[in-house]
């Protein structure tokens, strides 16, 4: 049951990485950024459509990133993830290259345990079904727009913050602001995003390149960001906003 499983959604996201390819090559990131993001929200839309109308109410504060003062964060786009972290591929490599182009630091998390014995409460609300270093499942996917200088944090709690260096490193850069993607939307996407603010960090929140496991749960998360915590983007929004700057 379990070789099934895997082998059905190493076939469902073969499939995604496929979508994301041209004639079998790599994503056109030399292809206008408006290009990028018309191919991105297309081939989400055929996908899986986790955004919707739900959260616009709650969407009262809209602001441009700085990117001068900005970072991405990439949330664990990992094996493990795989078919979940699928569904957005387009939207989230197309956010890499916008912000690549326009001069913002991009930093990727890979969340992983070393053994059992560091599992925590993660542990017992997940029966143990963690992700522990040394496996295929804890490395990060490829075509996820990663370059080798890029810094990869390493967590352990729902938390890209807790005990990993990133806000001293943050700090350190320079970044005031940062632009949360990745998996999953309700997890450690929103924990990482509530750290951030609270410990002063302005916050962008991606609507199209975050995802979880069903709709209701992804769009719960976009109301209470939007609400209190950080203003809603998009691939679209974010080409808008860095266009003058790339």
């Amino acid at each position: 049951m379990e070789k099934e499983t895997e082998a059905k959604l190493t076939r469902k996201t073969s499939l995604s990485l496929t979508l994301c390819t041209d004639a079998g090559s790599s994503y056109p990131t030399k292809a206008p950024n408006d290009l990028l993001c018309v191919m991105a929200s297309s081939q989400i839309s055929s996908l899986f459509s986790m955004a919707g109308d739900s959260y616009s109410k709650y969407e009262i504060r809209r602001r441009d990133p700085n990117p001068a003062a900005a970072a991405l964060l990439v949330i664990d786009m990992q094996h493990h993830f795989a078919s979940i972290a699928a569904r957005i591929l387009p939207a989230l490599r197309s956010t890499v290259a916008l912000c690549r182009a326009a001069g913002i630091p991009v930093l990727f998390t890979r969340h992983r345990h070393r053994s059992p014995a560091d599992y925590a409460m993660l542990g017992e609300w997940w029966s143990g079904d963690l992700i522990l270093d040394g496996t295929p499942a804890a490395e990060l996917l490829p075509d996820i727009g990663r370059d080798p200088g890029d810094r990869v944090v390493e967590k352990s709690t729902y938390s890209a913050f807790a005990g990993t260096g990133l806000e001293e490193a943050l700090r350190g850069m320079g970044v005031e602001e940062v632009i949360v993607t990745g998996v999953m939307t309700n997890l450690c996407c929103e924990t990482s995003a509530r750290e951030a603010f609270v410990r002063g960090f302005r916050v962008f929140f991606s609507t199209d390149a975050t995802a979880t496991s069903n709709k209701d749960l992804h769009e719960a998360t976009l109301k209470n960001m939007a609400y209190g915590f950080a203003y809603l983007v998009d691939c679209k929004r974010l080409e808008a906003a860095l266009a003058p700057k790339i």
